[in-house]
């Protein structure tokens, strides 16, 4: 087959699996160009040795292999949990916030390289071809961008197993897998296979970070976070780095069921789809996170940090991380971290995690405000000058309707006129 267009070297962003396996000889074959791997460790726990070996086999001139886990838990987990972004609800954007740093480090790759051309292995019906392309976009828009999902003709995986024979790439999937999965030191997703029908309840064979509620301990374990300016510094007073935080309470949260979400959610691309994620050290660290600033940000900001929050989700899951509003969304978000310092204490227990203490240098709480115990701190007389001022636009409308109607139009109808013969 002749080549479709001018490309004569490309990054592909490579996982070692049956599709991206296909991608490297589909490439020379089609585009007559050089490819190169790229497969960055996020912490997804699959067999990395021997990647370089299978994708030079495949037919690759290169491969690159990188460990990026610390970055991409400071410079994106950390900055979407400071934000409190969850996306409908449950969703907390373990898959939207992986794409956009691996196609980062593509195009650094292509730019050292000196590629003009990057390829990822997303199809063309999920939110992930839309990440990736809509970084390197934003990047380098000089470079193309090739998804064979959108061109080739394999459709299933017989038709990928039959072409990696042809083209002699080595494969050691023979059987469909009954779900697709991603998985990162954040979290473990899962779709397809009985999924697809939202009825269905999950098979507990299929998890496999967390225990079940009901094969979880009888006993509940208590968990202290602490954080300096929204960033997670120490489990249970020891003091950790990012990966080994993660990892510690993702064990935590794993053995007693926490971070288990079912969600059917609007994909960007217009339709939905049901997943099944299992997230326990990130639902444990948004837990204490909200329960600290629960204590040290004011009504105001904390309330509209709460806006702010929605659109920060949307904007991560719709893969538009690189932009000027997101990086606004981070200075605005910066601001209000500045006094979340503190701990939050919490309770894990059959699938459930339950905040039950936080303390913090900054803490706005005062228990002898709350008590009312010192009239010179709080007068209960000024609350009447106040309810009377903050009513005043339902005094007034209410004096209208009256002056108009005769009663106020939120006046109960008199019922005993209305008597049973």
């Amino acid at each position: 087959m002749s080549p479709k267009k001018s490309v004569s070297k490309v990054v592909l962003a490579y996982s070692g699996g049956l599709d991206t396996s296909c991608i490297v000889p589909w490439l020379v074959e089609n585009y007559g160009c050089e490819v190169i791997c790229f497969c960055a460790n996020l912490g997804q726990a699959e067999e990395l040795s021997g990647l370089e070996e299978k994708a030079l086999k495949s037919g690759a001139s290169k491969v690159y292999i990188e460990d990026l886990r610390e970055e991409f838990i400071t410079g994106y987990i950390y900055p979407t949990l400071a934000a409190g972004a969850v996306y409908e609800r449950d969703y907390l954007l373990g898959t939207s916030f992986a794409r956009p740093l691996i196609a980062k480090r593509m195009v650094e790759i292509a730019e050292m390289e000196g590629a003009d051309a990057v390829a990822h292995g997303a199809t063309g019906k999920g939110n992930d071809q839309v990440r990736f392309e809509l970084t390197v976009m934003a990047l380098n828009p000089k470079l193309t961008i090739i998804a064979p999902w959108r061109e080739w003709h394999i459709r299933s995986r017989e038709d990928a197993l039959k072409y990696a024979a042809e083209h002699n790439v080595p494969v050691s999937a023979t059987l469909k897998s009954i779900y697709s999965r991603d998985r990162n030191l954040w979290h473990l997703s899962h779709e397809g296979g009985g999924l697809e029908n939202p009825w269905n309840e999950p098979q507990e064979e299929m998890f496999v970070l967390t225990e079940s509620s009901q094969s979880a301990p009888d006993t509940p374990e208590y968990v202290e976070v602490y954080f300096e300016q929204g960033v997670p510094k120490r489990v249970n007073g020891v003091a950790m780095g990012p990966i080994a935080l993660l990892e510690t309470l993702n064990e935590l949260g794993g053995k007693h069921g926490v971070g288990r979400a079912d969600i059917v959610e609007n994909r960007l691309v217009g339709m939905k789809s049901r997943g099944v994620y299992e997230t326990p050290g990130g639902t444990i660290l948004y837990r204490a996170h909200e329960g600290l600033e629960q204590l040290c940000l004011d009504k105001q900001t904390l309330h509209y940090k709460q806006v702010i929050a929605l659109k920060y989700a949307e904007l991560v899951y719709n893969g538009m991380w690189f932009t000027l509003l997101r990086d606004a969304l981070d200075a605005f978000v910066a601001v209000t971290q500045q006094r979340v310092t503190g701990a939050s204490r919490l309770q894990l227990f059959k699938g459930s995690v339950t905040l039950v203490g936080r303390k913090s240098p900054y803490s706005l709480y005062r228990e002898d405000y709350a008590t009312f115990g010192e009239e010179d701190v709080y007068n209960q007389k000024d609350a009447e000058g106040f309810i009377k001022l903050f009513g005043l636009p339902l005094k007034v409308a209410a004096m209208l309707d009256i002056e108009g109607g005769g009663v106020s139009k939120y006046h109960a109808p008199d019922y005993t006129a209305f008597k049973r013969d």
